[in-house]
């Protein structure tokens, strides 16, 4: 058989031949070939052995498949012989389960969205799925989905820890897994290629959490800057919730009266309603705030959620650190780093240190798995709405006590 460079030039100009048909080896991968029959189909093919025979593995049909897609499909199937699996017999198998020949992964990870948005809290699943389509489906889109090996998914989480993201690394890794272990749940994989495959990297739960002159710096940051950032992470800190959950509040959750903020099911992260009690502080913030539509609390367009929390954020920080050198001289020490998740551990660390429960911070929180699990979490049916509040209403105080100036009139006595 003929060897020859197949190029896409090479590829697209072949001519059949004039009976049967003819199979060009490539030059610069040995095993692959592209077969020609005299009707002028064009299709992809690999040879390889398991044990001492000769198999052909048919990968696809020109142009659907080019010669640069059709050699990483090879080195895939080539992959999985070296790790025992044969893949001419699995995509036997996969005819015998009645999976179509054209199960791309794109149309495998389009379903396994679809699904998923039913059960996920829009929150996250905007998460997954930006995720699923920027770091799999833009390097996978048309690849059969039993060709995706273990070492494709190394080279990718690899690629993402390389670039410094190795948290995101690990929750690609999570991603995927649970998207193949879906896949084979619903028959469309014999096997996971990530079964038992661990995080690239070992995960360090955060601990960081704002001291009290920290919490006055923000403040004092909060005052100067400009709607909508400023009064959002003010009720991030008095109210203990997920920046998402606070950016999406809708007036109609908002009962002040009552002095209760209901988040419904499917703006919560873990899928289960929330009722946050709101403190003195959080309603003064509330009420404080322009009335931008009669839904969104927190929008610029009236129609969708406040966006750029990252500028934000980068303001925040010069402002703060510009509020520690009025109080402390410019040549004061930077403030350490710290993310707006780290204002709901700084909440609780409060309430905690305040003499609240770990249970009843649990339940404000909107914890699943918190101090209550197993048995108990089934029976115990509890909520503690009224130490909830309490909680709350105490946490407020004592950041206005914290973050407003005592009036002149009044002395400071120290024991």
């Amino acid at each position: 058989m003929p060897t020859k460079k197949l190029t896409d030039l090479f590829v697209e100009r072949v001519r059949a031949p004039t009976s049967g048909r003819i199979e060009y080896f490539d030059a610069a991968f040995g095993s692959l070939a592209l077969r020609v029959t005299e009707s002028g189909h064009k299709s992809w093919s690999l040879y390889y052995r398991m044990g001492k025979r000769l198999r052909r593995f048919t990968i696809g049909n020109y142009p659907a498949i080019k010669p640069a897609q059709a050699r990483r499909e090879a080195s895939a199937a080539l992959e999985r012989v070296r790790s025992g699996f044969d893949p001419s017999e699995e995509k036997r198998q996969r005819r015998l389960i009645a999976l179509p020949e054209a199960d791309t992964f794109a149309a495998a990870a389009q379903d396994y969205l679809d699904r998923a948005r039913r059960n996920t809290a829009p929150s996250t699943f905007k998460e997954m799925k930006r995720a699923m389509e920027r770091e799999f489906v833009s390097e996978w889109r048309n690849r059969p989905l039993a060709s995706i090996t273990r070492g494709d998914i190394n080279r990718i989480i690899d690629g993402i820890a390389a670039r410094g993201a190795v948290i995101q690394a690990n929750r690609s890794l999570a991603l995927v897994r649970a998207f193949f272990n879906w896949a084979v749940e619903r028959g469309r994989l014999p096997v996971s290629p990530a079964a038992g495959m661990k995080p690239p990297s070992r995960e360090r739960p955060r601990d960081r959490a704002l001291t009290d002159d920290e919490i006055r710096w923000l403040w004092q940051a909060c005052d100067a800057t400009e709607w909508p950032f400023g009064p959002l992470v003010k009720l991030l800190l008095l109210t203990a919730q997920r920046r998402d959950e606070v950016g999406g509040i809708e007036r109609p959750e908002i009962n002040i009266e009552k002095k209760t903020w209901t988040m419904p099911r499917e703006k919560a992260k873990n899928n289960r309603a929330h009722e946050v009690q709101l403190s003195t502080a959080a309603i003064e913030v509330l009420n404080a705030l322009p009335r931008v539509s009669d839904g969104l609390v927190f929008t610029g367009t009236g129609a969708t959620p406040v966006s750029g929390f990252s500028r934000a954020k980068r303001r925040l920080d010069a402002a703060m650190l510009a509020a520690k050198r009025e109080e402390s001289g410019e040549k004061c020490d930077p403030i350490a780093p710290w993310i707006l998740h780290d204002l709901r551990r700084t909440a609780a660390t409060g309430m905690a240190r305040l003499g609240f429960p770990p249970h009843v911070v649990d339940k404000l929180l909107n914890h699943v798995g918190g101090t209550i699990r197993g048995v108990a979490a089934v029976y115990n049916r509890f909520e503690y709405l009224d130490e909830r509040r309490a909680a709350f209403e105490a946490w407020g105080r004592y950041i206005t006590n914290l973050t407003a100036p005592a009036p002149a009139n009044v002395v400071a006595l120290h024991r």
